[in-house]
């Protein structure tokens, strides 16, 4: 039997094994109650107080404000009410003055608040190799230094519209409910996360679609309407009880090694407290 060879035929290649690419995933945390004990926006009221910078009313409306907000009594309406008044007292503000109040200020006001817990939480997530996102309603000049000051690899937050170097007190985008999810589903598409296997934990009913966003939701914290959704769900409820200062805590926490990336602008409750009270400083240095 004659077999006829094609010594001119090419072998046909060996297909290559490709790997499957390891996923990328994140842990995002709500900021208020979740990994700080205060509203970081409102802080900012006492040394303001303290240094007679603004009247009894307006420290009584800060401590109503940060009573109704700690203790989980605070619905939309009562939230939107208070971001109307503190977003207008930013209104004409040097931006850049407020990035220097908020630098100078943050470390006395903010480092005590934060616990121990979610700075614990934040190292498991960076070791397990997940980039780690705050998410908050607050502005960004006053999320992204504390996002620097955790190890953050992203910030998204609230955004001010601003014109000739000063805040004109209009909104460019809220950091709030739906809009988070919104904004960490564009995050995931820029940075390949793969959501389904990626955390999130906050404090609020509001934040119900940021935990809806992911795969393992947690409340921590929870408002009265965020641990019955939770149990519902049967979702993980954590309790944050111990604030204490980064320095006092063992090494652990690591500073980001790439620029955080501030979805958004301005506190207004932080940068109006803090310019005054910056201001007045200054004043007194001069006198």
């Amino acid at each position: 039997m004659l077999v006829l060879v094609d010594n001119h035929r090419q072998p046909s290649p060996t297909p290559s094994f490709q790997p499957p690419r390891p996923l990328r995933t994140a842990a995002f945390f709500d900021l208020d109650k979740t990994v700080i004990a205060k509203s970081s926006a409102l802080a900012f009221s006492r040394p303001l107080y303290r240094g007679g910078l603004i009247n009894r009313r307006a420290v009584l409306k800060s401590a109503y404000a940060q009573f109704v907000f700690l203790a989980g009594g605070a619905d939309h309406d009562q939230m939107e009410k208070m971001r109307e008044y503190l977003s207008s007292l930013s209104r004409g503000w040097n931006v850049q003055l407020v990035r220097e109040i908020v630098a100078e200020t943050l470390h006395d006001l903010i480092d005590p608040l934060i616990y121990d817990e979610a700075a614990s939480l934040i190292e498991e997530h960076h070791l397990a190799g997940r980039d780690v996102v705050i998410v908050s309603s607050s502005g960004s000049e006053l999320v992204e230094p504390i996002g620097e000051m955790l190890g953050a690899d992203h910030v998204i937050a609230t955004r001010m519209a601003e014109a000739d170097g000063c805040y004109t007190g209009e909104i460019d985008f809220y950091a709030y409910a739906g809009n988070k999810a919104s904004a960490i589903r564009e995050l995931a598409a820029v940075e390949g996360y793969d959501l389904e296997h990626s955390y999130a934990y906050s404090d609020s009913i509001t934040d119900l679609p940021l935990l809806e966003a992911v795969g393992h939701p947690f409340a921590v914290n929870p408002d009265r309407s965020l641990r019955r959704e939770a149990t519902a769900r049967e979702w993980p409820v954590l309790v944050f009880d111990r604030p204490v200062q980064l320095k006092q805590r063992s090494p652990g926490l690591r500073v980001s090694s790439r620029p955080v990336l501030a979805a958004a602008a301005v506190g207004a409750a932080a940068t109006a407290a803090g310019i005054v009270w910056y201001a007045a400083r200054r004043r007194s240095a001069t006198a």
